[in-house]
C-alpha cells in the first residue's frame, strides 16, 4: 500500500520568495526508518530536510542533510516552526517547544518574525594555519573555533564577498564548517558558511551559526541586540540577541510548496 508523507518547503530567513534558506519539512505521525528519512532529504537535495513527530511532547525535531543527519539546524528550525504556526496549531499559540539532539529548543513568534532561541556557542582562539589561509584564499586577521565550526574573520564586507575557497581543502578540516564574517557596511556584520563536509558548499544562510557569531560581535561592538546578514548568492538577514547562556534569532519566511511525497 502506497504511504503519502506531507512536506512544505519554506524560504526561511527570506524577505521576498527566491530568497534566504529553503528547507523542506516534513511532519510525521510516526518515525519513519533513519534510512528513509536520509534518503527523501537526499532526493529534495537542499541544505536541510526537518522531519518532526506531531504525537510527541514536546515536539520531536530532526534534521538530515543529502548526506547526513546533524545535530542543530537553525533555517529548517524555523520553517519548521512556520508550517506548525500556519498549518497545525491554534492562532493564538505563540511558542513551540522542541525535543532535538542539541537539547530543548524553543521558538516564537514576534510580529512577522519567527525567532529561535538557541543555545550560545563560545569562540575560542586558534593560531591561523597555512592550510586555513590556502583553503580560504586568503589570510583571516583572526581565527576562532567554536563547538562545530571554525569562525574566520576578515578585513571587510568586501572581502568577505570576494572569497572563492577551495572545497576539496575545507572538506578535509575536522569540523562541520568554516564562517568567514566582518563588519557590515549596511548591518552590524555580515557571513558566510561554507560546510562540504556535509554536503553544502555554501550555505545561503545559517542560523545555527549565529549562535558563535553573535556572542563575537556583541564583544567587539559592545551590544547585545544586532543585525546581520549572510551575503550568499540567495541572502538572508537575521535578528540576533545575546542572552546570558542562549542567542536569540529571528527572520522572516516565506512558504513556497506544499505537497505530498509517495512511498
Amino acid at each position: 500500500m502506497m504511504k503519502e508523507i506531507r512536506i512544505y518547503q519554506i524560504d526561511a530567513f527570506a524577505e521576498k520568495i527566491f530568497s534566504g534558506n529553503p528547507a523542506a519539512v516534513c511532519p510525521l505521525e510516526n518515525w519513519l526508518p533513519d534510512e528513509q528519512m536520509q534518503l527523501i532529504a537526499m532526493e529534495n537535495n537542499l541544505a536541510e530536510t526537518a522531519f518532526i513527530n506531531l504525537n510527541s511532547d514536546p515536539y520531536e525535531l530532526r534534521w538530515f542533510t543529502p548526506k547526513t543527519e546533524v545535530d542543530l539546524c537553525g533555517h529548517a528550525t524555523l520553517a519548521t516552526s512556520r508550517v506548525l504556526f500556519d498549518e497545525y496549531l491554534k492562532k493564538d499559540v505563540n511558542e513551540i517547544v522542541f525535543s532535538t539532539k542539541s537539547g530543548i529548543l524553543k521558538t516564537f513568534k514576534q510580529k512577522d518574525k519567527i525567532f529561535l532561541d538557541f543555545p550560545r556557542d563560545f569562540p575560542n582562539p586558534v593560531k591561523v594555519s597555512t592550510f586555513i589561509n590556502e583553503a580560504l584564499s586568503k589570510k583571516p586577521k583572526y581565527l576562532f573555533r567554536g563547538k562545530d565550526d571554525y569562525l574566520a574573520i576578515f578585513e571587510n564586507e568586501a572581502v568577505v564577498k570576494s572569497i572563492t575557497p577551495d572545497f576539496i581543502k575545507l572538506a578535509s578540516l575536522n569540523c562541520r564548517g568554516v564562517i568567514i564574517s566582518a563588519i557590515g557596511d549596511k548591518f552590524d556584520f555580515v557571513s558566510r558558511f561554507f560546510a562540504p563536509q556535509t554536503g553544502i558548499n555554501e550555505d545561503p544562510v545559517t542560523g545555527s551559526a549565529h549562535t558563535l557569531l553573535t556572542p563575537y560581535w556583541a564583544k567587539i561592538l559592545n551590544k547585545n541586540i544586532l543585525t546581520a546578514f549572510q551575503c550568499s548568492e540567495r541572502g538572508g538577514a537575521l535578528s540576533c540577541e545575546l542572552l546570558p547562556k542562549r542567542v536569540l534569532i529571528g527572520g522572516k519566511s516565506k512558504f513556497y510548496l506544499k505537497g505530498t511525497i509517495s512511498l
